[in-house]
């Protein structure tokens, strides 16, 4: 049994403790990309809370029969905490399943605040976010030795305003990766964005619609002056990351700077260099 009957007052003392409320990232839509402490939190769960708009339900397969399981999509966050709370009053543990990772894009910190202050412990179990997963669909490297070492996780300005110097414009003129979420339905703003910033017509874009969701991945292939009607040709209109990068199509380059750590010259903690440098500087016979 799962779940844990202790009316307020039972603990010694008349101390009551609730049970632990962990926020566990479900990953980017394929079930099976939850992590092994993610899936083994749900497989002893007493209750679970799932975004049912974002991750499937699929994702609760593992949990025990007697489990109570709900979906938050129609809830208010007061609702939403308000659940969690009376869930940890009876169960010893309640996993709240978010998709991707829990701190990227997510109301982590908005419910942990009423879990706080009703003294409910928490804990948080990274996932695996949909621009991982998407690049890996897309078989792309987000960094690459000489074209760029840096990634940016942003979104294009709606709803949600941007904080001050963190307009997708100023972001994109650092030409590095940039995967860019929540955004789908403004890729023309996010477009017009990358020109303004001095992204060539020509730059490579790609966009994952539902990254390793098993029968409904998309993949679309195009450049900033193109991507657009492309994902409107392809329906596209939810629940898609947006990378744009100078490593795009560096599967298929004829010339592609190797890293260091694996040369033959090069001597770290764990190899000596099997190679003198010497040799490799002179010219063959």
């Amino acid at each position: 049994m799962n779940e844990r009957a202790i009316a307020p007052g039972s603990a010694p003392h008349g101390a009551f403790t609730p049970g632990t409320v962990w926020f566990v990232g479900a990953g980017p839509g394929d079930p099976e990309l939850i992590t092994v402490k993610g899936r083994g939190l749900v497989e002893r769960a007493g209750a679970i809370l799932f975004a049912g708009s974002l991750v499937s339900e699929a994702a609760t397969r593992w949990a025990p029969p007697d489990c109570v399981i709900a979906d938050s999509k129609d809830m208010t966050l007061e609702q939403m905490s308000a659940w969690l709370i009376a869930q940890a009053a009876r169960c010893q543990t309640v996993v709240r399943l978010q998709t991707g990772d829990p701190g990227l894009y997510g109301a982590l910190i908005e419910l942990v605040q009423p879990l706080d202050a009703a003294g409910v412990p928490i804990g948080v179990v990274p996932g695996v976010s949909s621009a991982m997963a998407s690049a890996a669909a897309a078989v792309e490297s987000l960094t690459l030795p000489e074209v760029t070492q840096t990634v940016i996780f942003t979104r294009v300005e709606g709803r949600t305003p941007m904080p001050e110097g963190e307009s997708l414009e100023a972001l994109a003129a650092h030409h590095s990766t940039l995967c860019i979420f929540l955004s789908i339905t403004l890729i023309g703003k996010v477009m017009a964005a990358l020109t303004a910033a001095g992204w060539s017509p020509d730059a490579p874009v790609v966009v994952v619609h539902k990254a390793s969701w098993p029968g409904e991945e998309k993949i679309v292939r195009g450049t900033v002056a193109t991507i657009q009607a492309l994902c409107r040709e392809a329906r596209i209109v939810s629940q898609s990351m947006i990378i744009a990068s100078p490593t795009l199509g560096a599967r298929q380059w004829t010339t592609l700077a190797k890293s260091k750590l694996y040369d033959a010259s090069f001597t770290h903690r764990f190899r000596r260099a099997s190679v003198p440098v010497e040799s490799l500087l002179q010219d063959p016979p």
